[in-house]
Order: structure tokens, then sequence, then C-alpha cells
């Protein structure tokens, strides 16, 4: 269920508000995946940062998509020369 919620906020580029662990996020959802140790993650830009940062799903509890709020992918391609 998790991921379908995940999967649906990422096409419709909407963030989504979760509790992962006993703090509350508001994400902007970029990709699902697996890290090394085979455990499911979503990476996402929080609102309070300019990083994407990564999040466990064993973590992550009371998902809610917040229709109101887009947003545009910041994926650097070229980094930024001085």
């Amino acid at each position: 269920m998790k991921s379908e919620i995940f999967y649906q906020a990422i096409q419709k580029r909407n963030k989504v508000r979760f509790l992962y662990g006993l703090e509350e996020i508001v994400l902007e959802p970029y990709y699902l995946s697996y890290d090394k140790s085979g455990n499911k993650v979503i990476y996402g830009k929080p609102d309070y940062s300019k990083h994407i940062r990564k999040y466990e799903y064993k973590k992550i509890a009371n998902i809610k998509i917040l229709n109101k709020y887009r947003f545009s992918p910041i994926i650097p391609i070229i980094p930024w020369v001085n």
C-alpha cells in the first residue's frame, strides 16, 4: 500500500507528509529503490532542506498525499562552475 501511495505522488509530482519515527516529514518524493542491505527506501527532498535524503520504508507511517502542493524536481545535472 505504501508503494502505491508513493508511486501516485511521484507520478503527479505531489508532496507527501508522513511520520518517520517520531518526526513529521513533508517530502518531495523522487524515486523508490532498495539500499545495499535490501531494504526498500524512498529518496526525496524534505521541505526544510536543499539536499535529497533517503528514508527507510519500515520507519514510515501515516502517509498522506498533499494534493494542493506540487513541485518540479530539482536534480542537478551539470555542476555549477565558480
